[in-house]
């Protein structure tokens, strides 16, 4: 478990994540990568999703690189336009046609012009060349001838809006508007307000029964997705190609506009619509649809230069939709779409007639973005608290499950031609995830290194890495605990010290400190603290050890069995020999961090570490290594003990049962079993005055094994048989100094 303070550093970074991208969806910042990931989003959907196969209703005619070369660089002739215009309707009886290109100069290419200026010269002035030039004359009229061969027909011409910001030129005549602006009040929508425009002569303009813009809308990274099929301009707005073009071909009838109004969870939301040929088609707020693109190569194309031939597959043309562009690269007219980066544009409006046919463009929902923000708030909250509760494995499982129902959201959406962005609320999902998991791992990082930090200098390396595993685990806080606690110190420190330089002694000290050290680390032991020559060591804490006794004892055991061999290393360099007494205890004591704002320990305080203590100083007076007390022994199934004493230490009035362990109950020696139930025997008689019996006892033992311990209860003896206990006396031994 992480801490509280943690888990709120999390909440509140997870907080800010999910605020930025609510911000970003609400309008009121731009993330570009976020428009990024929405728009590769689409694209893959699109792709994924794309119909197949032939649409028959519409056909490109196509101002290629093989029409170039054949017919002359653009723009032709419009004698040749003429030419081509008739062919279309009175040889290959095409529905309609649309014009992706601009007839903004005359064309003076007859020499029409010329020849009136020499009908008005003097010398040019006959009766013949007059005649004769009044009947060239309309032949000569290409503008004339061409305008003719749009009349009356179900033609649509292209002009195009030049953008604030690129000039405020106006060229050629402008159609009429097709709506009022008043169509979509209290709505707005179309393309940013234009500041000029670049549209076909009058000529051609006031015969055609239709025309629309060609502007091409792209997204931040180039790519055409979105088309507006409506555009405001002065008075009114004007119509998209693809919009003009449908109309014409279904009889002319005039555009219809409006809005839809509606309310979700009490909150009003209108939305835009266009007719077209008795076909409504709901725009998004800004007037525009998605391209409903298809896949492969749906519209055939076909060159110009085979219709003017003739040679033209009259199948191709026959009752379809006929849109006139350019493949050709020198003509600049190609686009980047989600299925290519050299798309033909004229192709865009292809694809938006065939959609508005079929009833496939897609909108934007205008209550999409209020939808996008609450889910990622809801789900921002929702995966936020999961994932700071649970473990990462039920985060990744919660993760998912959210992905699959935002991607199934999106595909209902789809069919029912709703574009509503939902990359947002899947990188809401990720992004929590990701950096949840990201701050879980660093957190944990973290909480390993301050562990091996605080404890790597009281616990072994190997214990501190197990520690490190679960750090929520363990904890520096104060806390009582059943404990046990070693001492060990040097016996006759200041006369060791003397025989030594400073340096020597250093030398000693670390070679004596370290090999101590190991042993108690070995056994798991927490480093309390160095007391000069003194160890001060505890087991049970921070790691729980239920056999803490039992391995403060081997220790204690170990240290002793260590000095021989210490001992002749120390020999060997000329320094002095080492003994050293050991106290252990066990008992309820007080362990943590524990100073003041200068320093900070981790140790342990308490009547049972002091009792430790205590211990250690009297073992000289007894001539052993190890005392232990009762509760030691009584934690410590594994080995054996021989009672030493009952004494009253300084500082305390409550008698202790001393011990001294023996070693490991499983293989102990015979001899040393005896003698231990030689000595208790003793020392039963010794508390029941029983001066006799444990006199002689005593002395058989001392002439078995001679101790420094037989010999104090031999000077006991004397001095009770020389000055009687009192009649109270319990047999304990007091100490009066430490």
């Amino acid at each position: 478990m992480k801490s509280l303070s943690s888990k709120r550093v999390q909440a509140a970074l997870s907080a800010l994540l999910v605020g930025l991208i609510a911000a970003h969806v609400g309008g009121l910042i731009h993330i570009a990568p976020m428009q990024r990931a929405e728009a590769w989003l689409y694209d893959t959907w699109l792709k994924r999703t794309a119909p197949t196969g032939l649409d028959d209703r519409i056909a490109i005619l196509d101002i290629d690189e093989a029409s170039l070369k054949s017919v002359g660089r653009w723009p032709w002739s419009r004698d040749t336009m003429t030419a081509l215009v008739d062919k279309l309707f009175d040889h290959y009886y095409v529905g309609a046609l649309g014009f992706d290109v601009v007839f903004a100069e005359p064309d003076k290419s007859s020499g029409l012009d010329s020849l009136k200026q020499l009908a008005q010269a003097e010398l040019a002035g006959s009766r013949d060349f007059q005649s004769a030039l009044k009947q060239l004359a309309p032949r000569l009229d290409y503008d004339a001838r061409f305008a003719q061969a749009l009349a009356d027909r179900p033609i649509a011409l292209g002009y195009y809006f030049i953008p604030d910001g690129y000039g405020d030129s106006k060229s050629g005549m402008l159609p009429f508007h097709s709506l009022p602006l008043a169509a979509f009040r209290p709505m707005q929508p179309g393309m940013p307000p234009a500041t000029g425009y670049g549209a076909n002569l009058a000529v051609f303009q006031n015969v055609a029964q239709g025309s629309g813009f060609f502007n091409m809308r792209a997204d931040e990274d180039g790519t055409a997705r979105q088309m507006h099929l409506v555009a405001p301009f002065g008075e009114g707005y004007y119509p998209a190609l693809s919009a003009a073009t449908l109309r014409v071909a279904f009889g002319g009838d005039p555009l219809v506009a409006g809005i839809e109004a509606g309310s979700i969870l009490g909150r009003a939301y209108t939305a835009p619509w266009v007719e077209v040929g008795g076909i409504r088609v709901p725009l998004s707020a800004d007037g525009s649809v998605h391209v409903p693109y298809r896949a492969g190569a749906p519209f055939p194309y076909i060159s110009a230069a085979q219709v003017l031939a003739g040679k033209a597959p009259l199948a191709q043309l026959e009752n379809r939709i006929v849109l006139l562009g350019s493949t050709a690269p020198g003509l600049a007219d190609l686009r980047v779409t989600p299925f290519s980066s050299t798309f033909p544009g004229v192709e865009i409006h292809a694809h938006l007639i065939a959609g508005m046919l079929d009833g496939t463009t897609r909108y934007t929902p205008p209550w999409a973005d209020d939808a996008r923000v609450l889910v990622v708030l809801v789900l921002g909250v929702l995966l936020t608290l999961v994932l700071l509760r649970f473990n990462p494995i039920i985060g990744l499982v919660v993760s998912m499950g959210l992905l699959a129902l935002l991607l199934a959201a999106y595909a209902a959406a789809w069919t029912r031609f709703w574009v509503v962005p939902m990359a947002a609320p899947m990188i809401t999902v990720l992004g929590l995830y990701a950096f949840n998991t990201a701050y879980g791992f660093f957190a944990e990082s973290r909480n390993k290194r301050q562990m091996t930090k605080l404890f790597g200098q009281y616990v072994p390396p190997e214990l501190a890495a197990e520690m490190s595993q679960d750090p929520a685990h363990y904890t520096m806080d104060g806390q009582s605990r059943e404990m046990t606690v070693l001492f060990s110190d040097i016996r006759g420190f200041t006369n060791f010290s003397e025989k030594l330089s400073p340096t020597e002694l250093a030398e000693v000290l670390n070679a004596y400190l370290s090999t101590m050290t190991h042993i108690v680390q070995k056994q798991r032991g927490t480093i309390d603290k160095y007391i000069g020559d003194a160890i001060m060591a505890f087991w049970n804490a921070p790691v729980d050890l239920a056999d803490h006794a039992s391995r403060a004892v081997q220790t204690a055991l170990d240290m002793q069995a260590a000095l021989p061999q210490l001992n002749q290393e120390f020999a060997a360099r000329g320094w002095p020999e080492v003994q050293i007494g050991v106290g252990v205890n066990t008992g309820r004591m007080s362990v943590g961090n524990m100073g003041s704002e200068f320093r900070m320990s981790y140790t342990v305080m308490g009547d049972a570490v002091n009792l430790g203590s205590r211990l250690e100083g009297i073992t000289k007076q007894y001539g052993v290594g190890i005392l232990v007390t009762q509760p030691t022994v009584e934690a410590d199934p594994v080995h054996a003990f021989m009672k030493i004493d009952d004494v009253r230490v300084k500082g305390k009035e409550t008698p202790v049962a001393i011990y001294e362990p023996l070693g490991v109950k499983a293989g102990l020696d015979e001899t040393l079993k005896k003698n231990a139930a030689d000595f208790e025997a003793v020392f039963a008689s010794y508390q029941k005055q029983d001066w006799d019996t444990a006199e002689s006892a005593l002395r058989a033992l001392n002439e078995r094994t001679p101790r420094k311990l037989y010999d104090i209860y031999l000077e006991r003896i004397a001095h009770f048989r020389a000055a009687p206990p009192p009649a109270d006396w319990d047999g304990v031994f007091v100490y009066t100094t430490k």
